[in-house]
């Protein structure tokens, strides 16, 4: 068992976002990865893959994910599940938002021909 305290968990700055992890290996997690994300407004995450599963269960305000065919919005109490393989943004329209995200562990992404494992779910 692991307990990890909001003053321990590890905090990264993305483009657009505060990603705070939470469960992981580093962590003391053996097979999911979760992470909590704020995302400020109007700020597109980079466009990217991931090779398992994602969910984000919004927690406050709505979060967008635009694939090249469709745009899917998830509001505050529900989630947004994508599938591995698709290539997609995330955004907050008008206003922040924040999202609990959980991935299995061994879960990458791919952006711009890079695969990488995300800091927040080592």
């Amino acid at each position: 068992m692991a307990v990890i305290t909001a003053t321990e968990a590890p905090t990264f700055d993305a483009p657009g976002a505060t990603i705070t992890g939470l469960a992981s290996p580093s962590r003391g997690s053996a097979d999911s990865a979760a992470w909590r994300v704020r995302l400020d407004a109007d700020r597109p995450s980079p466009l990217h893959a991931l090779s398992r599963e994602e969910i984000f269960i919004v927690l406050e305000g709505a979060i967008t994910a635009r694939f090249s065919d469709r745009e899917e919005t998830a509001t505050a109490g529900g989630a947004l599940i994508v599938s591995p393989g698709e290539q997609f943004t995330l955004v907050a329209v008008q206003e922040p938002a924040e999202a609990v995200c959980i991935m299995s562990v061994g879960g990458q992404a791919i952006s711009e021909g890079v695969t990488f494992t995300p800091p927040w779910a080592e």
